[in-house]
This record gives structure tokens, sequence and C-alpha cells, in this order.
């Protein structure tokens, strides 16, 4: 079954195309997923084991998790990178390779953490912003009463609802600095910003369904049906919790798909986007 073609899609279209693309790459979205991801969910399972055994005796220990984490983070980036890579070769017709998937992911790499780096820290300066904002003016409206609860509460809500609306305008960023040639890998920035002018919406629930789908719904119910099942079944909680890690690692290229669809969309409302520019970018045409 060929991919569907580059038109406007609407929110369900996204979706169905991502995972058809994926049942049809199975196999090879399940190895660039193992070989990118397997040693970062390895070390977080091993690290969150130790820091949940012995975190009353040292509180430290949470601090082992965060270089995990930003090896984890760096890896879903060449994860996605090489999506893209097996995405567009669908479309253009050519036979998807992992090697090639690996090197465009590899190639990019550090272009794509300068701006994962640059995205993280406006997000992070906005949240410091929303609780600076908090822990001042909760105090001053006290005095208030109700009035001021709300004024303090919205506030809070603003700062928020500011920082998911900044995300989302940056959520094509990966796409735009792996298929695009940037003057600066910055500039992804303003690039992913116009063209999620007037999607930024569609951005958040695509990404939020997603998000959903293939990561927190699967684990958590593993991870509840482990949890009841382990003080009669040991062995069949502890397989259930393996399950729980295992399944967002094998469902992950999905995210992936979504997000370079959602650009692929973007980019044929915008622009004459095709087959044959697709093509140009990669060196292919």
């Amino acid at each position: 079954m060929p991919p569907p073609d580059l038109r406007p899609l609407d929110f369900g279209e996204i979706l169905d195309a991502s995972l058809m693309i994926y049942r049809r790459h199975f196999g090879l979205f399940l190895k660039l997923a193992v070989i990118t991801l397997a040693a970062p969910v390895v070390l977080f399972v091993y690290f969150g084991f130790q820091l949940f055994t012995g975190f009353e005796q040292d509180p430290l220990r949470i601090l082992l998790i965060l270089p995990v984490g930003l090896l984890y983070y760096v890896a879903s980036l060449v994860l996605t990178a090489g999506t893209i890579r097996i995405i567009s070769d669908s479309y253009l017709g050519r036979t998807a390779r992992l090697r090639d998937a690996l090197s465009l992911g590899m190639s990019k790499i550090w272009p794509l953490i300068a701006v994962g780096l640059g995205k993280g820290i406006v997000l992070a300066l906005i949240m410091v912003a929303t609780g600076v904002v908090a822990a001042i003016a909760i105090p001053l409206t006290r005095s208030v009463g109700a009035v001021g609860a709300i004024v303090a509460v919205a506030l809070v809500v603003g700062g928020i609802w500011f920082a998911v609306y900044v995300a989302c305008g940056y959520g094509v960023t990966t796409p735009v600095v792996v298929l695009e040639d940037l003057t600066s890998s910055f500039d992804a920035f303003g690039r992913s910003w116009d063209l999620t002018r007037g999607f930024k919406g569609k951005v958040l629930g695509l990404s939020v369904v997603a998000f959903l789908l293939c990561n927190l719904i699967p684990s958590q119910v593993f991870q509840a049906v482990a949890t009841a099942v382990m003080p009669t079944a040991p062995a069949v909680g502890v397989g259930l919790m393996v399950c729980s890690v295992v399944l967002p690692l094998i469902l992950a290229p999905v995210i992936a798909s979504v997000i370079t669809l959602m650009y692929y969309d973007l980019r044929v409302r915008r622009e004459a986007f095709d087959l044959q520019v697709l093509g140009q970018q990669l060196g292919m045409i």
C-alpha cells in the first residue's frame, strides 16, 4: 500500500497515515528504535530502580537520572531524524534502509541538540517566570480574598498556557532542521513558528493524542495490571513491568511519524511542497 499523497491532511488522516506507515515499515522502525533507544531505556530502568530503593537514604540519587534523561532525548532526536528519512523514502518510492536513516540522524545530531537545548531553555524560562509571578502574586492577593485568589490562579494558568503555546509553535523544529537548508540551525525556531501559524491547536491535539496512545496509556495499563498481580504472581508482575517500558520504545516511531506528517501537512498548506522538493532537500533529485 503506497503512502498517502502529499496533500493537506486533517487530524484523523495524519494519525491514520502515521499508523499505516508504521505498520508498513514495522521491522525497520523496530530496528531503528532498538538501536537508538535501547541503551537509554535500560539505563533509565536501572537507575530508576536504584532511586526507588534508596531515595530515602540518599535523595541526591535523583541526579543520576538527569544524564540518562539527556541521553534518551538525544537518542530520540536520532530516532525522529531517521523516521523522517524512512517516511521520505517511502513517499519517493525508494527502498528505505536502516543505514540511511541512521546516517541522516547522526549527520544532523549537533544542530538538533542545539535547537533542542534552545527550546528547553526558552520553555524553562517561561515556567520559571510563571513561578516567580505566582510566588509574588499569591502573598499580595491574600488580603483581597477570593478575587485575589482568582487573579493568582489566572496568572499561573496563563503562564502554563503561554508555555504550551510556545511549545506548539516550535513543534516542527526537528523536521525543519533535518530537511531544510538553514543558514543557522536556530533559524528553525522562526521557520517552525511561521509554519504552525494558525495551526497550533492542531499541533497540540496531535501531539497529545500521539503521546497518550503510544506512550502514557500503554505504559500505565501494564503498570496497573503489574501492580495488581505482583502480590500473587511476582514473575508475571515483573514481566508486565518490563512490557510497560518496552512497549513505548516499540511505539516511539509512531510519535516521530506524526511529527513528520504534521510538518509535511503544514508545508503543503503554505507552500508548493511536493515530491520533487522533498527529493531535492534530501539530495535524491
